[in-house]
């Protein structure tokens, strides 16, 4: 049998246990297409495992036009995050780039400020990270790359104007219809008027 003080801590326990958890971290891709004179986040995510929470961790973004008449670009390094702090590295993108990632490291993106037709090409996220376990300190490093293109003016969503597209076909087929029942009632209540009055 359980005591009524041991049912509410454990009610308690369970509640603190749901309320308490791990937000959870889901991987998304960044996207690829920018506007010119916009803003535009690079999202680089990767997700830690509850047992992989203690660690270091080191970022380094890279930058790389694409590839013309078969000649290999060259490769920039344009901002890093060390261990503690964002380092905004001298080159192209100085004072260009905003850190935009999360305090547990786990969103490591960047932005840049404002959006120019140079930024078109290739940027990649690499990631390090160093788990601190009891007994040794393994560590991982991943790397993403963001296929970057920068357009102009931004383009409408095809989803969205197709669905837009077929709201004004509807209005236009349930207004046709709305006239044609219209005109049967019309009609039908003009013919029983007619038939009362010969019948009269």
């Amino acid at each position: 049998m359980y005591s009524r003080s041991s049912l509410h801590a454990t009610r308690i326990s369970r509640f603190d246990d749901v309320h308490l958890s791990e937000p959870v971290c889901v991987d998304i891709p960044s996207e690829t297409n920018a506007v010119v004179g916009k803003p535009m986040k690079l999202t680089c995510i990767y997700c830690l495992k509850r047992d992989e929470l203690k660690s270091k961790t080191w970022v380094n973004w890279y930058y790389k036009p694409y590839e013309e008449n078969d000649i290999p670009p060259e490769k920039t390094h344009i901002y890093k995050f060390d261990i503690d702090s964002p380092v905004d590295l001298d080159g192209p993108y100085k004072g260009r780039l905003r850190w935009d990632g999360t305090q547990d490291l786990q969103d490591l993106s960047i932005s840049i400020i404002n959006v120019t037709f140079n930024d078109s090409g290739v940027f990649e996220c690499n990631v390090i990270r160093e788990f601190v376990f009891d007994s040794f300190n393994p560590s991982v490093s991943i790397t993403k790359e963001i296929k970057l293109t920068v357009k102009a003016e931004a383009l409408g969503d095809s989803a969205a104007i197709y669905s837009e597209i077929m709201m004004y076909l509807l209005l236009v087929f349930l207004t046709c219809w709305l006239l044609v029942e219209m005109v049967y009632c019309y009609r039908k209540i003009s013919k029983s008027d007619e038939q009362a009055q010969d019948t009269a």
